[in-house]
């Protein structure tokens, strides 16, 4: 052991030398730290020394027991409330460490190792989007290479073609650069450009395999890019590595969930919470998990937990309202009112707030109140959103003008033969979640969920459109219709082959069909029906009225842009009824409409229509489908748990008053329902 320093600028090389020991010999940064405050009693800097040795060394408390203090006495260092927060997320007081990490950014925005950690508490307290704009600013900060230093500062200001081309630029120079691919990695996800994400983290980690935090990246793009197993592989490896890792078993559970295996979720859920009970975001999670095993007085503590720690968490509120089951009390109802009244609550929160009030009121019959909170809810998700009604039309004019009936007779022998998939498509709130129930009841048939493939396969199309036209009109109404119109039957056959291979890791049972209920497939009705003829296609349809204002009271989790204004929901019917009366003319009889109001009168008829269609047998149990306990993670997951009422079918009188701008972008659809306009 060294003698110990004196005050004098020794003790500047002191410190320096234990500042180096640190990444290497935590311990014997310690013994030096310790060292010099025998020497130099309450040195700020020894002290903080010591307190990070100690934490790099393992042992949480004991850095605390510096730390804390440390950081009490010097609130405005920024290196304190980084190695404070690092030791407090180890010690399992995961709120306080985002307290901390936060405020260590907020000193010194770059701080990229501050970033770092912020980013990966977040992901393990289940806020992803939080992580990733985390993620980013570390990205910003971390590099001393000027060009990456600007295309990090590009990229976390969003200013993605600037990034995009610094970026590029760097590796034409230096190919190798790992820093330089994961940032070009992280500019590809951001703009749902998967395939390029997923090809820059795999040379990222071919040429840098202990590289965690890419490795990390790689499987939430695999996971967002619908390759589930793949994305659990990567996790998997993680967690070989960092077993009881709070953020890779996170993510474990979320990629669980989309494939439907809930239990294993639900148990990696609770095990987090048990460690760190204050997380609102995996209580939030975990209630989402919860529900859809149809576990849901279980779901509702969960979401009560979620909001007893954080009164405001407008999304934990909205749950609960979402459930349709859940009646709100007046305490209830003062609590979200209170919470809307801080100038500081986030649009989030607040969206959130406003839906579940509406709900509410709605419940409470005060219709005129109810509707004001559903309508602020709406505007201030529609701001965020920038839907454009003219361009869904465009669309639907242009795939009304490509798919002739000589397109499809010219391909007739185009696609895989297999039968196995149903796909459910229409509008959401339509009636598709009961009819996936009564089909899922029939002992030949499997639900699987809203399967992403179909439209993954769209995606993957229009980029090769985006590509093709760089430079041109790249960003028409129908890029990907236009490539689907040049392929082959082969390559139509693979598109097939290929969606009943990605879809497997789905299914559970060995029963011959499974359901794909994805709504909004109806804008791919001529995909699915190239790549695979035989498959079903159900249209679920519902009256304008009901079904369009059922979608004004519902906030969705992702996507559904269009249904956060009365006038663009309206328009979006409008094209939805004119495309599939398109499909009915071109491809007769193949896609089979279920009218919910029919459904609801004469169940019985309607479900042995329905059987035919599928080509399957009667079943009495189809009738019963209420008795199928199935997990279902639709908004409608507790209401087809019940038999089927007819309350439900007017609800939205209750709101006529308002509904004129509603009724005036239907036009003539509302007058000729449930037939299209022209129809004879």
């Amino acid at each position: 052991m060294s003698a110990a320093p004196e005050p004098t600028a020794s003790l500047d090389i002191a410190l320096a030398h234990a500042a180096r020991l640190l990444d290497t010999n935590p311990s014997m940064a310690a013994t030096q730290a310790e060292e010099i405050l025998h020497a130099v009693p309450g040195h700020p800097t020894a002290q903080l020394l010591l307190g990070a040795a100690r934490n790099a060394g393992g042992d949480a408390i004991a850095a605390l027991d510096i730390l804390e203090p440390l950081a009490s006495a010097q609130p405005g260092s920024a290196r304190t409330q980084l190695e404070l927060g690092l030791a407090l997320g180890r010690a399992g007081r995961s709120e306080e460490a985002l307290v901390a990490l936060r405020r260590a950014v907020a000193i010194k925005p770059d701080l990229p190792t501050a970033w770092l950690a912020l980013g990966d508490q977040l992901i393990a307290a289940g806020d992803l989007d939080g992580s990733e704009a985390a993620y980013s600013q570390h990205l910003r900060y971390a590099s001393r290479d000027p060009d990456l230093l600007k295309a990090g500062m590009a990229l976390a200001d969003n200013r993605i073609p600037e990034a995009e081309a610094l970026l590029r630029a760097h590796l034409r120079r230096m190919p190798n650069d790992v820093a330089a691919l994961r940032m070009l990695a992280e500019l590809g996800a951001r703009l749902e450009r998967f395939g390029d994400a997923e090809q820059l983290l795999a040379r990222c980690l071919e040429l840098a395999p202990s590289f965690h935090a890419a490795r990390q990246h790689y499987a939430m793009v695999l996971h967002r890019a619908n390759k589930p197993a793949r994305a659990l592989a990567e996790v998997e490896r993680l967690l070989a590595i960092a077993p009881d890792n709070p953020g890779y078993r996170n993510l474990k559970a979320v990629v669980l969930c989309r494939i439907g295996d809930y239990a294993p979720a639900i148990d990696i859920y609770a095990d987090l919470l048990q460690r760190h009970p204050r997380q609102t975001r995996i209580w939030l999670s975990y209630g989402h998990a919860l529900k859809t095993a149809g576990r849901q007085q279980d779901a509702i503590a969960a979401y009560r937990r979620c909001i007893a720690l954080e009164p405001a968490f407008g999304e934990a509120w909205w749950s609960l309202a979402n459930l349709k089951t859940v009646r709100f009390d007046g305490d209830d109802v003062a609590t979200m009112q209170r919470q809307l009244t801080q100038s500081d609550l986030s649009a989030e929160h607040r969206l959130h707030l406003e839906f579940a009030l509406g709900k509410a009121l709605e419940d409470a019959e005060a219709y005129e109140a109810s509707f004001g909170h559903y309508a602020r809810g709406n505007a201030v998700r529609n701001a965020q959103l920038g839907y454009s009604a003219e361009a869904t039309s465009a669309k639907v004019r242009h795939i009304r003008s490509l798919y002739t009936r000589k397109f499809f007779e010219d391909r007739k022998d185009s696609g895989d033969d297999a039968r196995d998939p149903i796909f459910i498509v229409g509008l959401p709130r339509s009636g598709s979640t009961l009819l996936e129930q009564i089909l899922s009841s029939h002992s030949q048939v499997e639900a699987t969920a809203e399967l992403p493939e179909v439209t993954s396969i769209s995606r993957e199309l229009r980029g090769r459109a985006l590509r093709a036209r760089a430079g041109r009109d790249a960003e028409g109404p129908g890029p990907y219709h236009d490539v689907l119109a040049t392929l082959d039957a082969g390559e139509l056959r693979a598109f097939g082959q290929r969606y009943l291979e990605r879809t497997r890791i789905q299914r559970r049972t060995d029963a011959p069909l499974f359901i794909d209920k994805m709504p909004n497939n109806f804008m791919h009705v001529g995909l699915i029906h190239l790549m695979l003829p035989n498959a079903k296609i159900i249209d679920a349809r519902r009256h304008p009225l009901a079904c369009c204002f059922s979608n004004f009271k519902q906030h969705f989790a992702r996507g559904q842009s269009f249904s956060y204004s009365l006038d663009d929901i309206g328009h979006f019917y409008r094209d939805y009824v004119a495309l599939m009366a398109h499909f009915d003319d071109v491809l007769p009889g193949r896609v089979h409409r279920v009218i919910y109001e029919r459904m609801v009168e004469d169940t019985d008829a309607e479900v042995r229509r329905l059987l035919d269609y599928c080509g399957l047998p009667f079943e009495a149990q189809c009738l019963r489908f209420f008795e199928n306990e199935r997990p279902v993670r639709t908004a409608s997951s507790e209401q087809v748990r019940r038999p089927i009422f007819r309350e439900g079918l007017d609800q939205w009188r209750h709101y006529e008053p308002w509904l004129e701008p509603l009724k005036a972008a239907l036009g003539p659809v509302l007058d000729t329902y449930p037939e299209p306009p022209g129809a004879s």
